[in-house]
């Protein structure tokens, strides 16, 4: 069995140094109150990635357990670990996180998990670090398909590793723009400050890992704009720094929804299933009734 080292836990060390170094340009040009960092915030984001980390390793054993499973018993093909297959996974994980990132914002079930590293109306490399508590647990479904296809499990992770890893120096305001040609191909901190964004232009798009070419392609692309300022955080934000708090307050919020109240059996299923915003009573807005409003109004 190929083995691969865990590279996230090696790159700890190059977070905090990344996050000094951009607190200490922050600092230097005067742009503190804009792109500064607030300390409870910062320190919400670490404590999140912290007990992601931790959660990490029982989660990862069920997605081994799981990647295994498929590829000992159901593979169609074997790949064998070589330079040429990590090309081909390097495209398979991306084009998989684009399907996950972008369910993750349009059914409530995924969107749980997820709304933990939107939480936070701050924007800086420590909100790279605001990870999920849960979503280790399942979201894994959406790379099913690679052991199904003959990829080595080890791979898999791995690739998933360094996925993560590229998003982490997207997550700041003191880079601008990248080169056109880079823009055109590459996720980067432009496109991804749009993906925080709680504007209605902004709401549930570029959802790329590292290619932004999936969003270009599925119609889920939005260049961000001069005259439309980011406005980071939610639609309705959850204003806490207490870290059980951010990991859990919308499985709450859900199971509410879905399970209380008088309600039809299949409308207790689409709480699951439908965009965040979605009510069975109609009073809701979802992200794309709020853009069509928004967009009325210009």
């Amino acid at each position: 069995m190929p083995t691969f080292p865990d590279i996230i836990i090696y790159a700890i060390p190059f977070f905090i140094v990344a996050m000094l170094l951009e607190l200490s340009l922050t600092l230097k040009e005067g742009l503190k109150a804009v792109k500064g960092y607030e300390t409870k915030d910062a320190l919400a984001s670490i404590a999140m990635g912290l007990g992601n980390v931790f959660l990490g390793y029982f989660s990862k054993a069920l997605v081994f357990l799981c990647f295994f499973l498929v590829y000992d018993n159901f593979r169609v093909f074997t790949i064998p670990v070589a330079w040429w297959s990590f090309i081909l996974i390097f495209f398979a994980d991306d084009f998989s996180y684009y399907w996950f990132h972008r369910i993750s914002h349009e059914c409530r079930l995924f969107w749980a998990s997820h709304v933990v590293h939107h939480s936070s109306q701050h924007y800086n490399l420590s909100t790279a670090l605001r990870q999920t508590w849960s979503g280790g647990f399942y979201s894994f479904v959406f790379w099913l398909w690679l052991p199904l296809l003959g990829f080595h499990p080890g791979m898999i992770v791995f690739q998933m590793s360094v996925s993560l890893l590229y998003q982490f120096w997207i997550h700041t305001e003191t880079i601008d723009k990248m080169p056109k040609w880079f823009e055109a191909v590459m996720n980067t901190p432009s496109h991804h400050r749009v993906h925080h964004g709680s504007n209605p232009l902004y709401l549930d798009r570029n959802h790329a890992g590292i290619l932004i070419i999936w969003d270009k392609l599925f119609g889920t692309f939005q260049p961000e704009l001069k005259n439309e300022k980011v406005v980071y955080g939610l639609v309705k934000n959850i204003n806490t720094y207490n870290p059980v708090k951010i990991a859990f307050i919308e499985w709450l919020h859900l199971f509410k929804d879905a399970f209380f109240g008088r309600k039809t059996l299949k409308d207790r299923w689409l709480y699951l299933m439908k965009p965040p915003g979605w009510k069975h009573d109609g009073s809701g807005q979802i992200s794309d009734d709020l853009r069509k409003e928004w967009l009325k109004k210009k």
